[in-house]
């Protein structure tokens, strides 16, 4: 019976390196589907005017044109959107502006 607690008590310790890699394995995937799923959101964002001014917060839409259009945030500031290379971005941050 001692050697069967031995036997035990082994065999509980022995696999704690397979549980931390199932954790580090499982959070990866979830950390990765996030990060997959943010790029997604974010690249369908800029794809029209209407996704990119409700990913932005834009409660009122004050003009608006075939290349740009302004709104109004809730804390009611005003920005600028604009299209460029056929994707909308707020004015100054589109590609190439880092």
């Amino acid at each position: 019976m001692a050697g069967d607690d031995e036997r035990f008590k082994t065999h509980i310790k022995e696999p704690r390196w397979q549980q931390v890699a199932s954790i580090v394995i499982v959070l990866g995937i979830v950390c990765g589907a996030f990060i997959a799923h943010q790029a997604y959101t974010t690249n369908l964002a800029h794809t029209t005017f209407d996704r990119y001014y409700a990913f932005r917060g834009c409660v009122q839409l004050i003009d608006k044109t075939d290349t740009y259009g302004d709104c109004r945030l809730s804390n009611g500031q005003i920005i600028k959107l604009v299209l460029i290379n056929g994707k909308w971005y707020l004015d100054g941050d589109g590609p190439g502006t880092w």
